[in-house]
């Protein structure tokens, strides 16, 4: 890894008692790939705050029986063109689907989509994954 840089962390010894356990728990193998990791988040929310074009994928489960529903969703979707990149729609019962949108734009765009399509009757669940285009993340 080029540029790579070297620093020390002091932590109270609770508190890295606590960080051992959760990197433990996630699965890394060292202290670094988590901090890496939590800076990483931390710079998406930044971008999700500063207004950036991001990326994220709404996920709504839903009654396909409910009146209209579907239809809503596809006037929603069709309004919406220059930010949904992809859908899919799975069936998970014979009652309830869900849809997965994936979306790429400005955050505040992408988060107004999602409230759209979380405020619709018959929607059962709906929430909005946040990520990044990988641009401004090293």
């Amino acid at each position: 890894m080029s540029g790579l840089v070297r620093f020390g962390v002091s932590l109270p010894d609770e508190l890295l008692v606590r960080f051992d356990s959760l990197i433990q728990r996630k699965g890394y193998t060292n202290r670094s790939e988590a901090l890496r990791d939590l800076i990483r988040d931390n710079m998406v929310e930044q971008e999700w705050e500063d207004g950036a074009e991001v990326v994220g994928v709404v996920m709504l489960v839903f009654n396909h029986h409910s009146r209209e529903l579907q239809n809503s969703i596809t006037d929603i979707q069709h309004s919406h063109l220059g930010t949904i990149i992809s859908t899919q729609h799975v069936h998970l019962d014979h009652h309830n689907c869900l849809e997965a949108i994936i979306l790429k734009g400005r955050s505040e765009k992408i988060r107004r989509l999602a409230d759209l399509l979380k405020a619709l009757r018959g929607v059962k669940h709906c929430s909005l994954n946040m990520s990044t285009t990988g641009k401004k993340i090293a």
